[in-house]
């Protein structure tokens, strides 16, 4: 059994991650699906009630046990993340000046995207 510290720690980072998803639902520089996750492997270990509920949830639910059973992400949150990343990629094409820096994130964003790209996509949503 947990302590109650431990315990606390991560209903207080569950709590919080599923405050920023919901924001990032609603804000698009914000990105929700990731804070999601977070929320719910916090819940896991503090709130196993709480971490159903996000489950359960009509909204975040689907998402959250996409990528759970089979690392799925929906078509729209991948298009998403693609226009997201090429922005920030051009952003940072244009005010980095250090270049092995510039050229150091340019690649791993494209390698993220790559990597967003290759996810399967529920079988709910694929068609």
């Amino acid at each position: 059994m947990l302590n109650s510290t431990r315990r606390l720690f991560y209903i207080t980072l569950a709590w919080l991650s599923f405050a920023l998803g919901v924001l990032g639902a609603f804000l698009p520089l914000l990105p929700s699906t990731c804070f999601l996750l977070v929320a719910v492997w916090a819940a896991s270990k503090g709130s196993p009630r709480f971490a159903n509920w996000i489950r359960s949830h009509p909204r975040f639910g689907p998402t959250v046990v996409a990528w759970e059973e089979s690392g799925a992400i929906p078509r729209h949150a991948k298009w998403l993340a693609m226009v997201m990343l090429g922005i920030s990629i051009t952003i940072l094409a244009f005010s980095v000046s250090i270049l092995w820096l510039k050229a150091g994130l340019i690649i791993g964003l494209v390698c993220l995207a790559i990597w967003i790209f290759t996810r399967p996509e529920p079988v709910s949503q694929s068609s």
